[in-house]
């Protein structure tokens, strides 16, 4: 696989060949790239930045501008194989809704995201007393798109609450995976792997 961001290479070797997938927040298209070259998936995407969408259609990919919190509406139930959301569950503005749209579209859902509950984002609110700047949550509190500060905890609290079927969970430590023994401690990264059992 090519080199992709460690949560996107995770996704990557978990989506089947010839898979139809919807990436949600696909960003620069690098997912995508990687899954139509690779593994010859059938990939689209939705992006609410419109400088991406122009890098995404430059790479050959179907793109749309759209918003996850409004537009995922729009798409038929089980149009595709995998709806992927990876570090972007956290921007939207009602996180539950987007993920039970995810499901409805997909047979499975990919989410990835950051871990607000990391014992580094811990150590520097406890000593700093100031929302944490790290090499994976790089800018300030200010101007950051994240307005949802969810936890590896929260999430699997939020996925039982709806009876969601968790088929796998990754848990990233920098770049390397991690055992989910403390996950909600060691991991700076989650990413689970969906279904409506």
């Amino acid at each position: 696989m090519s080199l992709l961001r460690p949560d996107l290479a995770v996704i990557a070797a978990n989506v089947a060949p010839g898979s139809r997938v919807l990436d949600v927040g696909c960003g620069d298209g690098t997912l995508m790239q990687a899954l139509r070259d690779e593994k010859q998936c059938d990939a689209r995407g939705m992006e609410l930045d419109p400088a991406n969408v122009g890098k995404c259609v430059a790479k050959g990919l179907s793109v749309i501008q759209g918003d996850a919190d409004r537009d995922l509406a729009f798409y038929p139930d089980k149009s595709v194989d995998y709806a992927i959301l990876s570090q972007t569950l956290q921007t939207t503005m009602r996180p539950d809704m987007v993920l039970e749209e995810l499901l409805r579209i997909g047979r499975r859902a990919f989410v990835s995201f950051p871990n607000f509950a990391h014992w580094r984002v811990r150590l520097s609110l406890l000593w700093g007393g100031r929302m944490p700047v790290t090499r994976l949550l790089p800018v300030a509190w200010y101007e950051t798109p994240n307005i949802h500060h969810l936890t590896v905890d929260d999430f699997r609290a939020l996925v039982k609450e709806r009876g969601i079927t968790v088929e796998g969970c990754w848990f990233l430590s920098g770049d390397t995976q991690c055992s989910s023994a403390a996950a909600n401690f060691r991991a700076e990264h989650a990413v689970f792997q969906l279904s409506r059992g």
